[in-house]
C-alpha cells in the first residue's frame, strides 16, 4: 500500500522529485526567529510562555458539541468539490506557523520552530521541530512540506493553486529544513502564505484520488483525531492522547475538550430549537431578532444559559446584497448605482432589527483600514493617478454617503435619483414596467437566499424596487445548494459576507481579482475584472510599513466603492454567542474576537 502511495505522489508533477533532492544554497541576509510579522515585530518575546487571550491552566477533559447549519458529504477542507468539514483544517491538520490572534498578522512556530527570510523577503526558510508527528506516529519531514506544497499547488482548492504558483523553487535542504524561492515576486506576504499551509503526510496521501470526495479521515498532525463519521449529519473529534505539540506555548490552554462533536442542521429553527434543548453548547446568533427577544426560556433565565457579546478589534462583519456582474442586467455601473439607492436601510433596520445595525460604504467597516467617509490622502492619491477618471470625487474626498431614506419605505428623494441614473443607462418606465428603450426588455431579476433573515430583507426590497417599475423575485433554497450555486456563480443576485482581517493579502486577489472571476470556487462573486483593483491588491503585497500599507487598503477600498459591485446591507458592531454554563471561557477575548479552542468544561464541583 505504502509503494502505492508513493507512486502515485510521483505522478503529481516531475517537480517532486527535484524538490526532495537536498540541495545546499546562500543563506545570506536571512535571520532566523521563533515568530514573523507582516509589518513590524512580533508582540510577543521569543520565550513566551502562552497566547495571552489563552488560560494555561485551563483543565483538560469533557466533550464540546457545535450545531452547524447545514451538511457536508466530504471530510477534505482542500479541495473545490464536495461540502467538506472545514475545522479538519485547524484541530486534524496543522501548518508550519500557527496565527497570534491578539495581532494584525502575526506567525509564531507550530511544526516549523523557526522561520528565516531576507529583508525584501524573496525567499523564505521553515526549520521544523524535530519532535512534530503525525497522529500515526511518524516524523513530520521537509519532504512532507514538498509533497503538500506541490499537491495543493497542482490539486487544491483555487487560492493554494493561486498563491503557491507564485513560488520559482522549493529546495529540501536537510530531513527537517525546507527553503522556497519566490524569482523576483514583489510579494511580501508570501513567506507567511506558506507558512499556513496544511501540511499532509506524504506516505499516508493518495494524490490519485485526492481530488475526490471522501469520508476517510486524514492523517494529521494535530490535536485531534476523526474518530466517528455518520455522513451528513456528525462527526467526532478525539483528542490525540500522544499530540506531539501539546506542550507547546502557542498550544498551551487551549485544545481542552476531550471529544469535540460537530453536529449538523438542515434547517435554522430547527437548529435553535436543539441549542435550546441543550444539544449542543454553542451558538453564534446572526439574527438580530432572535439576539433581542428569542432568548427568554427557561434556561436562559436562570443562568443555564449564557449570553456573551463581544467587540473584535477586526473589520466589522458586514453583509452585502451582490450584483453578479456576469449576467447583462447589471453590467452597466450605472444601474448598480441606482439599485444601491433604492435599498430602504432605514425602514428594514428599524422594523426588522431594533436599529442594532448600522452600514458602511466600504469593504473594511468600523476598522482604519476603511476609506468610507476618509479623505484620500497624498500616497492614495498617487496609487489611485492612473485609474482616476474612474474614481468618483466623492469618494476620492471622503463626502460620499449612502443614502439615507426617511425611513418611510416610500422615500421619494431616493427614488427619483434611482430613476434618473436608470434613465442615463437606457431605461424607461412603460406603464408600471422599467424596460430598456432600445431592447423593450424588463429590468427583472432573481434574489437567491437560504435564511429566514435574507429572506425578510429581500421581500423589503423586492418591495422597494417594484415602486421603481423593477421585478425582483425570491428564490429560496437549502444552504446545500445556496453554496452550490454561490460557487458556481449561478445566481443573479445573493446575500454574502467577506470576512476581513486586519491585514489583507492575497486572499484579496480570491475575492476580486480579475482572474479569479471565471474560477469556480473563489469568493468574487460579483465577477469583477478590474484594472484598477488588481493595481491595488498588487500595491498592497509590496507595502512594507503598516502607514503605506493603510493607505494602500484604503485605495483598494475606494475602488471597490467605485464600482458598486454590491449593495452594503448591515454590519454588527458586536458578536453575539449564547453558551449553556458548562462551557467556560477565558476572561480576555482575543483580538480576532471569541476561539472556541480556548474554551473548557467547567469542571464538577468536588464532592462533600
Amino acid at each position: 500500500m505504502l509503494q502505492r502511495m508513493l507512486g502515485a505522489a510521483a505522478c503529481v508533477g516531475g517537480a517532486i522529485l527535484a524538490l526532495l533532492q537536498p540541495v545546499y544554497t546562500s543563506r545570506a541576509n536571512a535571520a532566523e526567529t521563533a515568530a514573523i510579522a507582516m509589518h513590524g515585530a512580533p508582540a510577543l518575546p521569543a520565550d513566551f510562555d502562552h497566547m495571552p487571550y489563552a488560560n494555561p491552566d485551563a483543565p483538560k477533559g469533557g466533550r464540546l458539541v457545535w450545531g452547524l447549519l447545514g451538511t457536508f458529504d466530504s471530510l477534505n477542507p482542500f479541495i473545490v468539490r464536495g461540502v467538506a468539514v472545514q475545522q479538519i483544517r485547524t484541530y486534524v491538520v496543522e501548518s508550519l506557523l500557527t496565527r497570534g490572534n491578539d495581532e494584525a498578522f502575526t506567525l509564531y512556530g507550530l511544526l516549523a520552530r523557526s522561520v528565516e527570510t531576507d529583508d525584501r523577503r524573496t525567499h523564505v526558510t521553515f526549520h521544523l521541530d524535530p519532535r512534530a508527528r503525525f497522529s500515526d506516529g511518524q516524523p513530520v519531514l521537509a519532504a512532507d512540506v514538498a509533497f503538500s506544497f506541490a499537491l495543493l499547488r497542482d490539486h487544491g482548492r483555487p487560492n493554494h493553486r493561486q498563491f503557491y504558483s507564485k513560488v520559482a523553487r522549493a529546495d529540501v535542504l536537510d530531513p527537517l529544513t525546507i527553503r522556497f524561492d519566490f524569482g523576483g515576486s514583489e510579494d511580501r506576504e508570501l513567506p507567511l502564505i506558506l507558512g499556513l499551509m496544511p501540511i499532509l503526510p506524504q506516505h499516508a496521501t493518495d494524490v490519485a484520488t485526492f481530488e475526490d470526495t471522501t469520508m476517510a479521515a486524514f492523517v494529521g498532525s494535530g490535536p485531534y483525531r476523526v474518530t466517528a463519521v455518520r455522513p451528513g449529519s456528525s462527526v467526532t473529534l478525539t483528542r490525540n492522547p500522544d499530540y506531539w505539540g501539546r506542550d507547546l506555548p502557542a498550544n498551551r490552554g487551549l485544545w481542552n475538550f476531550d471529544e469535540v462533536r460537530l453536529d449538523y442542521y438542515r434547517e435554522s429553527n430547527g437548529q435553535f430549537e436543539a441549542f435550546k434543548r441543550g444539544l449542543y453548547d454553542f451558538r453564534v446568533e446572526t439574527e438580530p431578532l432572535r439576539w433581542h427577544d428569542g432568548y427568554d426560556f427557561p434556561a436562559v433565565r436562570n443562568g443555564e444559559v449564557i449570553r456573551d457579546s463581544f467587540i473584535s478589534g477586526m473589520p466589522q462583519p458586514s453583509q452585502f446584497l451582490v450584483f453578479n456582474t456576469r449576467r447583462e442586467m447589471f453590467a452597466d455601473v450605472r444601474v448598480r448605482r441606482a439599485l444601491t439607492l433604492l435599498f430602504d436601510f432605514e425602514w428594514i433596520n428599524r422594523n426588522y432589527f431594533f436599529g442594532l445595525y448600522r452600514r458602511s460604504g466600504g469593504y473594511f467597516a468600523g476598522s482604519e483600514l476603511s476609506a468610507y467617509g476618509r479623505a484620500a490622502d497624498a500616497a492614495e492619491r498617487e496609487l489611485l493617478k492612473p485609474f482616476a477618471g474612474q474614481i468618483p470625487a466623492d469618494i476620492m474626498d471622503g463626502s460620499y454617503r449612502l443614502p439615507v431614506t426617511d425611513g418611510s419605505g416610500r422615500d421619494r428623494t431616493t427614488l427619483k435619483s434611482a430613476l434618473d441614473l436608470l434613465a442615463e443607462a437606457g431605461y424607461e418606465l412603460d406603464g408600471t414596467v422599467l424596460r430598456h428603450r432600445a431592447s423593450r426588455e424588463p429590468l427583472a431579476f432573481e434574489i437567491l437566499v437560504t435564511t429566514r433573515d435574507q429572506e425578510r430583507i429581500a421581500l423589503a426590497y423586492s418591495g422597494s424596487l417594484k415602486r421603481a417599475g423593477i421585478n425582483a423575485s425570491i428564490r429560496v433554497v437549502d444552504p446545500v445548494q445556496f453554496d452550490q450555486r454561490r460557487l458556481s456563480f449561478a445566481f443573479d443576485m445573493i446575500q454574502n459576507r467577506w470576512d476581513q482581517s486586519l491585514s489583507p493579502g492575497n486572499e484579496q486577489a480570491f475575492y476580486w481579482g480579475s482572474e479569479a472571476a471565471d474560477r469556480t470556487g473563489t469568493r468574487n462573486y460579483m465577477g469583477a475584472k478590474d484594472p484598477a483593483i488588481d493595481a491595488m491588491i498588487a500595491a498592497l503585497l509590496r507595502a512594507r510599513d503598516r502607514p503605506e500599507f493603510i493607505s494602500t487598503v484604503r485605495a483598494l477600498d475606494r475602488t471597490l466603492m467605485a464600482r458598486f459591485y454590491a449593495i452594503p446591507v448591515l454590519n454588527a458592531a458586536e458578536e453575539w454567542i449564547a453558551r449553556w454554563n458548562r462551557i467556560e471561557r477565558p476572561k480576555r477575548t482575543a483580538l480576532t474576537g471569541a476561539l472556541p479552542e480556548s474554551w473548557w468544561q467547567r469542571p464538577e464541583p468536588a464532592s462533600k
